[in-house]
């Protein structure tokens, strides 16, 4: 059997499409909660967070760190996280 032939069997057999939907829908949910953190969570901390800041840098030497953009990112991982995690505790409770 060639390669060509394999290929084709995997993708008739793990509905490789099913797949590639939800990558993209999981992609599109990923722009989402990121605009969410940018434009809605930092403002609320950002008054009384002040060192949150996504601007903000750290400088040692001539290297530079985006502290605040990767605040931002953990924040979002975290928002991506709990859905997540909602959403497996609700399809637990559906199988059982």
């Amino acid at each position: 059997m060639g390669t060509w032939q394999e290929f084709m069997d995997f993708i008739k057999k793990q509905n490789v499409v099913a797949i590639a939907l939800g990558l993209v829908t999981g992609f599109a949910a990923k722009t989402l909660i990121d605009a969410l953190v940018a434009d809605i969570i930092t403002p609320i901390y950002k008054p009384y967070l002040g060192f949150l800041d996504p601007t903000a840098v750290v400088k040692i030497g001539l290297s530079e760190f985006k502290i605040g953009d990767f605040i931002q990112s953990l924040i979002s991982f975290l928002v991506i996280l709990f859905i997540v995690f909602i959403i497996a505790k609700k399809m637990a409770k559906t199988t059982v």
